[in-house]
């Protein structure tokens, strides 16, 4: 039995000082995506406007637009799950994660495989420019302000032991600015640990650890900072190193093939930092090579 996909736009740079990831579904969509892994458009979402200063309350840049737009997000992933399709958030910012797993959240206990180049477990007192797309792990395990970690009175959107983040690399970051680490609770296999163990087996730890018989399944949440500089400079923070398309093809396609993935959301690709357009090409390939033509 396979689900087919559905790829519903989610173009939100509410938690971004910057515009231009807001052109990655564009982008994507030029690039043949959606018939290449054979996935019905199921719509775009409108997104409020962005004011330049952060929200005194929460130190959180458009905060409150955060907080009414999640729910409306939520809204059309749990319309594309009620019809049995497999939705392809196509972000956007990584504040996306709030309305992904708010949907998740009302229907029961679900999982999350945090594929980011950066731990996104900032608190407002710290991030530099009060963005919230480098706090959002926090605010959806329930960490940081009432108004962006209780939407709906639901906090936490996932439970930190239902958290696996693979992969991340900004450790000097958090260090100089002060980042609060990530909870023991989250399983945590950083570039370094994924490095020593092999991607594969890496993987496998983490998708076991999603299939556990409590949690109802899984949402992958792919950030396109996680992989290297080199084939992917077109993001707005760039860290050195990164995973290779060979590696996020397999963690993508592993995690697929568990049966236990609902849905997945790629964000952070900026189209206008794609000089020459390799950074985009790479990434529709290999997205479409891992989600194959339909999910099992």
């Amino acid at each position: 039995m396979s689900t087919n996909y559905a790829i519903l736009e989610a173009p939100s740079t509410l938690g971004l000082a910057t515009d231009g990831v807001e052109r990655l579904p564009d982008r994507l969509l030029q690039l043949g995506f959606a018939d290449r892994i054979n996935a019905r458009h199921a719509g775009r979402l409108a997104v409020p406007p962005k004011h330049p200063t952060p929200d005194p309350g929460t130190k959180t840049l458009n905060a409150e637009a955060i907080a009414r737009w999640s729910p409306k997000l939520a809204d059309a992933v749990e319309t594309l799950l009620d019809a049995g399709e497999f939705p392809v958030v196509l972000g956007g910012d990584c504040t996306i994660l709030l309305g992904s797993m708010l949907a998740l959240r009302r229907r029961g206990r679900y999982g999350l495989l945090f594929v980011d180049g950066n731990a996104d477990f900032f608190q407002p007192e710290a991030e530099p420019n009060g963005e919230g797309a480098s706090m959002d792990l926090a605010f959806a395990t329930g960490h940081g302000p009432t108004l962006l970690t209780n939407i709906e009175g639901r906090r936490p959107l996932v439970r930190l032991e239902d958290v696996v983040a693979l992969a991340y690399r900004d450790h000097k970051d958090q260090e100089e600015f002060g980042s609060q680490p990530l909870p023991q609770e989250i399983k945590s296999l950083d570039l370094p640990a994924v490095r020593q163990m092999g991607i594969e087996a890496a993987t496998r730890e983490a998708v076991d650890h999603l299939k556990r018989p409590e949690i109802e399944g899984f949402f992958i949440h792919v950030d396109a900072d996680c992989l290297d500089d080199a084939i992917m400079p077109a993001v707005d923070f760039r860290v050195p190193g990164g995973l290779s398309w060979d590696e996020l093809r397999m963690v993508v396609r592993t995690a697929i093939a568990s049966g236990k993935a609902v849905g997945i959301e790629f964000t952070i690709y900026n189209p206008r930092l794609d000089e020459d357009g390799s950074a985009g090409r790479g990434l529709a390939d290999v997205l479409a090579a891992a989600l194959g033509t339909a999910a099992p």
